[in-house]
Parts: C-alpha cells; structure tokens; sequence
C-alpha cells in the first residue's frame, strides 16, 4: 500500500473503532432488596449480621446461573450493583430488623465491648436459578456473641417457583430476595422464641 494512502486510512479505522464501542449494549444491574416494614422504635433484641460466606464461583460481578445440571453459565451483561455478599448482608439485617422490630442491628464486626445480643452467621451454599424455580441452600447459625454460646444452627434448602417467562434477570434478583426474606423470618422465630424464654426465665 503506498504509504501516501495511510494518512487517510487511520481516521476511517479510529471511526470504525468509536462506531462499534458506541453501538456496544449498556450493562444491566440489579441489587437484592429486603421487605418493607412499619417503622419501629425498639432497640432489642440487638442483632448482629455477619459474617456472610458465599461459594467462590459466585463472587463475581457476573450474576451465575446453574441451569444445566453441572454447567454454569455467567451472564455477560448482567451484573449485581454490590459484591453479593455485602447484598445478602445488608437484606438479611433489614429484614431482621422489620421481623424483630428493632432498630438495633449491626453488621460484622462489631465492637466486642458492645456485642449484641445475638449473632448471625450464614453460609450460602446454592443460590441458583432455572426456567422453572430459585433455590437457595445455606447453613446459618444464631449466636450469643458475650459467651459464643450456640443457639441454633441448622441449614436451611428453600425453593421458590418461576413463572413461565419469570427467568429474567430482574425476576430472578427479585426470587432471591424473597428466599432471602424467607430465609431471615426462620432466623427471626428462632431469636425471637430464644430470646421471650430467657425474657420469661428473668422474670421469675
């Protein structure tokens, strides 16, 4: 090519370059949201949320999806608006908020000189979703943070069905807050049975 000719060819190939990152789709992102709740005024039980251990292959900006038996599939321009765990952290304090009616919820860690007066730990082990449901698996344990004192630990498999065409991104940001929400109100009967017993039990 005669070199007089490149002069002009490089605007025509930066053009085609900046016509193409134009044209290029926007990212979409989505972020867990927690129920709404009648404000409240009360400060106990205190409950501190955290930590929140997810699987390695979700810690990605990515939303995953298991839909093929052993096959994930990452979506390309699908992407959560926080890291996943700090999303699932920050629902699960809200909603045990609402559940307990308490404005007294902390995030791990907290001041150990102040701990509250229970703990929630979670470990996400399956959130997932298919064309016919979301699923969520963890393993969570409530606390005494003062003493390390177990009060319940269990794991806990929830499903929840998807509508025929309800596999959309949004859709499926909005089943997982719901296992989510689904997820705290177990925590929050077991707090709140532990915590009238032990109400009962200093008032005798």
């Amino acid at each position: 090519m005669s070199r007089k000719f490149l002069p002009l060819l490089w605007p025509m190939v930066i053009g085609l370059m900046l016509t193409g990152c134009g044209s290029s789709p926007p990212n979409n992102y989505y972020v867990l949201s927690a129920e709404e709740f009648p404000a409240t005024n009360g400060d106990t039980p205190a409950v501190g949320v955290g930590p929140i251990v997810v699987p390695e292959y979700l810690i990605r900006q990515n939303l995953v999806y298991n839909r093929d038996e052993n096959t994930l599939r990452v979506a390309g321009l699908d992407m959560w608006g926080e890291p996943l765990e700090d999303g699932i952290q920050r629902v699960l304090a809200l909603n045990l908020s609402g559940l307990l009616r308490t404005q007294n919820v902390r995030f791990f860690p907290w001041n150990p000189n102040r701990a509250p007066d229970y703990g929630v730990k979670v470990n996400l082990l399956q959130l997932d979703a298919n064309e016919d449901n979301a699923s969520l698996k963890a393993e969570w344990l409530v606390y005494r943070p003062t003493n390390h004192e177990s009060v319940k630990r269990r794991i806990s498999q929830l499903r929840l069905p998807l509508s025929s065409g309800d596999s959309q991104p949004e859709k499926i940001a909005e089943a997982y807050s719901k296992l989510l929400f689904q997820l705290s109100d177990i925590i929050a009967t077991d707090i709140q049975t532990d915590h009238t017993q032990r109400r009962n039990a200093a008032s005798h």
